[in-house]
């Protein structure tokens, strides 16, 4: 763990010209803005941000004045040529993101990896950040953990992260919108067991901020009463593998075959097994796969 170290002289002397900050803004509630951060934003020369309105709120709240230019995915080739000839005139940018750290889930890679390899020196400003903030309220594993973010929208390729997650021993962290979060629910519910337990955070720092720490099945039944709203941040319990999984074997082989003798189709029968033991589905299947 850092030491702090309480020299404020760094601040003093910032910003520096031709340098690209990556700075953190509040996920919520705007009172977690650092004084470096603001520091920051109200002297370079110019902040590249996702969007020019609701970023404008933000430099309000501390009556910044610094100009403004979008940055997002329909025009970063554009702004790229843009930002390099403001570092090269001995510019200072800031680059942030709507909510949290730029380049998380958010616009920035790309002009992180072009400006460094045009020879300029990036600083990051650190700030909050949903996916970490969810992590260490959850109360599961915070030393070693996965973060995916949001899952791809083609179905083929999210059931093929799903699959690998469900077998992973890392904690996972993954956004959701509020559209997709029974679908995602009902995904891992699938994949995964119904008793793996899963923390879900929403509206993080805000007014309506909730966390829930539950199993899959219980959740799938809150959000089955309750219309979610608001940004979630998810965080999956890892992969806790049964010591017992194979001296129970004969028995769950014997219950497929009762299953499957009164119709279930082998798919079916792994889902009510697992509903009923709690083991994963896909070691169910792994081990019928050895028997059967």
């Amino acid at each position: 763990m850092d030491s702090i170290n309480s020299d404020n002289s760094k601040i003093d002397n910032e910003p520096q010209p031709f340098v690209l900050y990556l700075v953190g803004t509040p996920i919520g509630n705007l009172n977690d803005i650092s004084d470096r951060a603001k520091n920051i934003l109200k002297n370079v020369s110019l902040i590249a941000c996702e969007d020019t309105r609701r970023s404008s709120v933000l430099l309000k709240s501390f009556k910044a004045k610094t100009k403004l230019i979008s940055f997002h995915k329909h025009n970063t080739k554009s702004r790229l040529m843009y930002i390099k000839e403001r570092l090269n005139e001995g510019k200072s940018i800031a680059l942030i993101s709507d909510a949290g750290m730029p380049s998380i889930c958010d616009p920035g890679e790309e002009l992180v990896k072009f400006v460094k390899d045009n020879g300029y020196k990036v600083i990051s400003i650190p700030g909050p950040c949903a996916a970490t903030t969810a992590l260490i309220s959850s109360g599961f594993d915070s030393q070693r953990f996965c973060f995916e973010g949001f899952l791809p929208i083609k179905r083929k390729k999210r059931l093929e992260i799903l699959r690998e997650i469900s077998t992973e021993r890392k904690t996972i962290i993954i956004y959701e919108s509020p559209h997709k979060l029974i679908e995602l629910l009902k995904d891992l519910y699938d994949i995964c067991d119904a008793n793996r337990l899963i923390h879900i955070s929403r509206e993080l720092t805000k007014k309506f901020e909730e966390n829930i720490t539950t199993t899959l099945e219980k959740a799938i039944e809150i959000y089955k009463k309750e219309k979610p709203r608001g940004e979630f941040t998810i965080v999956l319990k890892g992969f806790e593998e049964e010591k017992d999984l194979e001296i129970k074997s004969d028995y769950l082989l014997s219950e497929a075959n009762n299953l499957t003798s009164k119709g279930y189709s082998l798919s079916d029968a792994i889902k009510k097994i697992s509903k009923e033991t709690g083991h994963p589905k896909r070691l169910i299947y792994s081990l019928l796969h050895k028997n059967l």
